[in-house]
């Protein structure tokens, strides 16, 4: 029988890859997007608003009514709202976080009764390395992924007893279709310009020059197909450097580093 996969925000950039790469495994996908549209290939493209319970509970009722089961679930869907914190409305930081974190919890809570009725499941969260370590003027992104990192380490643990597997990739910069749609603030404070005019100069460049979304998704391939997968798995050198500086490195010296890898200091 062909393990079953839902993947969220699966119209393209890792969220895609993962999809085509899983199916390419031997697993039957469904791939979820707003809109869905035009030819999927081999995956089977369902609507879902991450943000809606209504859709989330339609989109997971389908999945398992057409399927029989779901196996594993890829918590991808999710965008980047930029901009320094005192600029961002809190409308605009709560649809953030009704995005990137709590269409995460509406999407597990929908899973897991299929998952614990099977006593079997994976649970993939597609966090950052911004939850980690934050980004300077995408301070809201960041907490977003700071609150997922600690939501997906309580469900591993209270999951364990019915053999369901949470894990999440942490990413560093990704050369992907998000670095063109990431959302700008509703209003700017001039006061700010110049250090975020730098630090989105120094994000592009490091987007620019790294790994595409298959690097993730080959990461996630390999959670799906684990005996024993692991809680966090760091994608990409940048990744991998950063949370070793960040575990070993004195607090003012980590915060010197990263003022200078955004270029806040730099002189006019």
């Amino acid at each position: 029988m062909k393990p079953v996969t839902l993947v969220t925000g699966a119209s393209s950039g890792v969220g895609r890859a993962t999809a085509i790469a899983l199916a390419a495994r031997g697993h039957r996908v469904f791939g979820t997007s707003r809109s869905p549209s035009g030819d999927s290939g081999p995956v089977e493209m369902l609507p879902l608003d991450v943000r809606d319970e209504a859709s989330v509970a339609s989109c997971v009722a389908t999945v398992t009514g057409t399927a029989g089961r779901l196996d594993v679930l890829v918590n991808n869907a999710g965008y980047e709202q930029a901009g320094a914190l005192e600029e961002l409305s809190l409308e605009e930081a709560r649809d953030q976080f009704e995005t990137n974190f709590f269409g995460v919890v509406r999407m597990v809570r929908a899973a897991l009764p299929h998952m614990r009725g099977q006593r079997s499941g994976r649970i993939i969260n597609v966090s950052s390395l911004a939850g980690l370590t934050p980004i300077p003027f995408m301070g809201i992104y960041s907490a977003s992924k700071f609150a997922l990192d600690g939501y997906t380490e309580a469900l591993r643990l209270e999951l364990k007893p019915f053999g369901i597997h949470v894990s999440q990739v942490e990413p560093g910069f990704l050369r992907t279709p998000m670095m063109g749609n990431r959302k700008a603030p509703a209003r700017t404070i001039a006061d700010y310009d110049r250090w975020r005019e730098r630090a989105f100069a120094a994000i592009r460049e490091y987007e620019e020059k790294g790994p595409g979304a298959e690097l993730v998704a080959d990461t996630i391939v390999k959670i799906a197909t684990s005996g024993r997968p692991r809680l966090r798995y760091l994608v990409g050198g940048q990744a991998r450097f950063v949370a070793t500086l960040r575990r070993l490195a004195p607090e003012a010296a980590f915060e010197r580093g990263s003022r200078s890898t955004f270029k806040l200091d730099r002189e006019s």
